[in-house]
């Protein structure tokens, strides 16, 4: 009924279709091994510019962000007052915060454009983003990544109770970058996470703003949206069901850090893409988030 309503007639547009479907999933399930080998040739071969970006340190944090975690690991921290801290847009559960200070933008922004001229190999976000960086591959997870999110654990903990915001266990990172000869925008989508950090690095541009609208789960019939502009070195933390994209920018070049963080205490339960109890296959490293018990291995949604 679905295909027929976009206008597949004949039999033979369906078959076609159906090969289309099929090559996708094989397209798909050769990814991890791809970004495997590309993570063993770049660990291998590839010199960093600056290799101190690639593990945390509290002077790559915005003095304001030490002290909204201070705040949220303190006793009696609630919510009301972790949203004195925040900046809220409307009724969206979409807040913005410092993270990044403008010297570490700078140095990781110089870092991705040494690793982008390399003559390594280079694997794209997703089927969305042109340009950009899987920040797995580069070696960024445990040393950088996995710190970053067990630090904001006390804030979504606060923000996102019902989605796991205390028990965030894994995540997808990746930087995309958007200029004039290359990805302009990005259309309305949701993500694949409970709850998804988005830092603007910089550089310098105009427009591109974010824009939002209902929340995937629970959408209505006249969604209303609203626009949120970019800030260098501040974080926008949203659900991922949120419906959101990027418009268009109109000068300059800008790069985002995204974290997609997941709760496998939610998605074991209901997978947040296809929305069925998940049937899990093997998979390296987080996987999309998913673990099976027992044994407590990470793996992927089957259906997803």
């Amino acid at each position: 009924q679905a295909l027929r309503e976009r206008g597949c007639r004949s039999e033979e547009q369906f078959r076609e279709v159906l090969r289309e479907i099929e090559a996708e999933v094989q397209r798909r399930k050769q990814l991890t091994q791809q970004s495997v080998e590309r993570r063993a040739i770049i660990s291998k071969c590839y010199r960093p510019k600056h290799p101190e970006v690639y593990t945390l340190q509290d002077s790559f944090l915005a003095p304001e962000f030490l002290e909204i975690e201070r705040f949220c690991s303190s006793p009696g921290a609630d919510l009301q007052g972790l949203l004195s801290y925040l900046e809220s847009f409307s009724d969206k559960r979409i807040y913005r915060l410092p993270v990044f200070t403008e010297q570490f933008c700078q140095a990781l922004l110089e870092e991705l454009e040494n690793f982008e001229q390399s003559d390594m190999p280079k694997g794209r976000p997703n089927t969305m983003n042109n340009y950009g960086v899987l920040l797995n591959e580069l070696g960024m997870d445990e040393p950088f990544l996995t710190p970053l999110r067990e630090r904001l654990l006390p804030l979504t903990a606060l923000l996102y109770p019902e989605l796991g915001g205390a028990c965030l266990d894994s995540h997808k990172a990746f930087v995309v970058k958007y200029s004039l000869h290359e990805d302009l925008d990005l259309s309305s989508h949701y993500d694949n996470a409970e709850v998804t950090l988005n830092v603007s690095l910089g550089k310098e541009f105009t427009e591109g703003n974010l824009y939002f609208g209902d929340f995937s789960q629970d959408p209505s019939p006249v969604p209303e949206y609203i626009e949120v502009e970019h800030r260098a070195g501040r974080g926008l933390l949203h659900r991922g069901g949120q419906i959101h994209g990027a418009l268009p920018i109109a000068s300059g070049e800008r790069w985002n850090l995204i974290v997609w963080m997941r709760s496998s205490a939610v998605r074991n339960q209901l997978c947040p893409m296809c929305l069925r109890k998940p049937e899990l296959v093997e998979a390296e490293g987080f996987g999309d988030g998913f673990t099976e018990e027992p044994p407590p291995a990470l793996g992927v949604c089957a259906l997803g």
